[in-house]
C-alpha cells in the first residue's frame, strides 16, 4: 500500500479513538465520517497549516512553539464546520482533541514501526 493510505488509515483510526476517548464533547457519526474528517485535515494540513504557522511566527517563537496547538485547534474547528457528522463542543475541546489525536497517533505509528 502506498504510505498515504497507510497515513489515512491510521489518521482515521486516530480519530475514531480520540472521539471515543473525549465522549459526547466530540461526535463523529460513523467511520465514513471519520474517513472524511481524516481526509479534511490532510488537506488542512497540507495547505492551510503551513500558511498559518507563517503568518503567526512571531507568536509561535514568543510561547516556544506552543501557538502551534492553537493553530491544530482551530485547523480542527475548520474541520468541524465543513463536515456534516462531527462536531466538537467549543475551542478548548478541540485544543484538547487535537493533544489526544496527537498522541493516539504517535502510538499508532509506532505499534506499526514495532511490527516490521
Amino acid at each position: 500500500m502506498s504510505k498515504l493510505l497507510i497515513r489515512l488509515i491510521v489518521n482515521t483510526l486516530s480519530i475514531f479513538i480520540t472521539a471515543w476517548i473525549l465522549g459526547d464533547a466530540v461526535q463523529i457519526g460513523s467511520i465514513g465520517i471519520a474517513i472524511l474528517v481524516a481526509i479534511v485535515l490532510l488537506v488542512f494540513n497540507i495547505t492551510l497549516k503551513p500558511l498559518l504557522i507563517l503568518l503567526t511566527l512571531p507568536a509561535t517563537i514568543v510561547t516556544f512553539g506552543l501557538f502551534l496547538f492553537v493553530i491544530n485547534a482551530l485547523i480542527i474547528m475548520a474541520a468541524d464546520s465543513l463536515v456534516a457528522g462531527f462536531s466538537v463542543a467549543n475551542f478548548w475541546w478541540a485544543l484538547l482533541f487535537s493533544l489526544v489525536l496527537s498522541i493516539v497517533n504517535a502510538m499508532l505509528f509506532s505499534l506499526g514501526e514495532r511490527s516490521r
